[in-house]
């Protein structure tokens, strides 16, 4: 190799080297409004360049320091864009149209990613972030993790029919449907979703309750800790009536890690897994 040659090929190298260390560096004020969305970027190495988040926005704890803007259900732009971000990124489940077009009178870049509720689509949403944030290497070697997590798992399939409350108190209890987060993870997890016949969340009642009969209630653990424990979620109406019910048979699991289908999906299918089979 001539020595103009190789003089040529380290310059280029370098050239690459610095153009990718400056795209890595270039976000130094990111909002995220999406949990799963969080988990990812901090995993690809960018925890401290956080800072806001959705209330979804749990783990891992350090986000407990940062700055709140609100639950992804109801953003509103005034409180992101006063965190002054210099890139946006969101799922598009829960944005209106009306914010979406603040943070585009303002200039700020934002990336909006199409979440889908399976291990693929996590797998998916990892490669889109790390396309956004220019590190596309460090997602495809984050996709080989869930991969060999994913090689491993091994789920017996189990006939339970298992009802995904979400409570806020016996005064707000909705029952999720198919198409939810939940319902996804139960079918993962080798149980069937006892709620049939109807899409995303619908109000709790005594007689669907009856109705669906199941084998297993599943709560987050903050949902249950609003019921008062099992005790307060065994008196609500029609509950004794149910398989569950009369087993005790109440099971919970962390918000973000049942629901996120971030990061740690292949961990949240085998401890709900363990969880409905124990």
């Amino acid at each position: 190799m001539s020595l103009k040659l190789r003089s040529s090929l380290l310059l280029l190298a370098f050239v690459c080297v610095v153009a990718n260390a400056s795209a890595q560096t270039a976000y130094k004020r990111i909002v995220s409004l999406n949990g799963a969305i969080t988990e990812v970027l901090c995993a690809l190495g960018f925890e401290k360049q956080i800072v806001g988040v959705d209330v979804t926005s749990t783990y891992p704890a350090a986000m407990e320091k940062v700055a709140k803007v609100g639950h992804n259900r109801n953003i509103s732009a005034e409180p992101v864009l006063a965190l002054q971000p210099d890139i946006i990124i969101a799922t598009n489940n829960f944005l209106t149209p009306a914010v979406l077009d603040q943070f585009k009178s303002v200039g700020i870049p934002h990336v909006i990613i199409e979440q889908e509720f399976s291990v693929a689509g996590t797998k998916k949403l990892i490669t889109q972030v790390a396309a956004a944030m220019h590190v596309p290497e460090k997602g495809t070697a984050l996709c080989a993790q869930l991969d060999k997590q994913q090689q491993a798992l091994r789920v017996t399939p189990q006939h339970k029919k298992v009802l995904f409350i979400y409570a806020r108190g016996a005064g707000t209890m909705m029952v999720a449907g198919t198409a939810t987060p939940m319902d996804k993870m139960i079918g993962l997890a080798g149980a069937s979703n006892a709620a049939t016949g109807f899409a995303d969340f619908k109000p709790l009642t005594a007689e669907s309750l009856v109705a669906a009969n199941p084998d297993v209630i599943l709560l987050f653990d903050t949902g249950l800790q609003s019921m008062g424990g099992i005790d307060g979620l065994l008196k609500v109406p029609g509950m004794a009536q149910t398989s569950a019910g009369r087993n005790k048979r109440v099971i919970v699991m962390d918000g973000q890690l049942l629901a996120g289908f971030g990061p740690r999906i292949i961990t949240a299918i085998k401890e709900l897994s363990q969880k409905i089979s124990g």
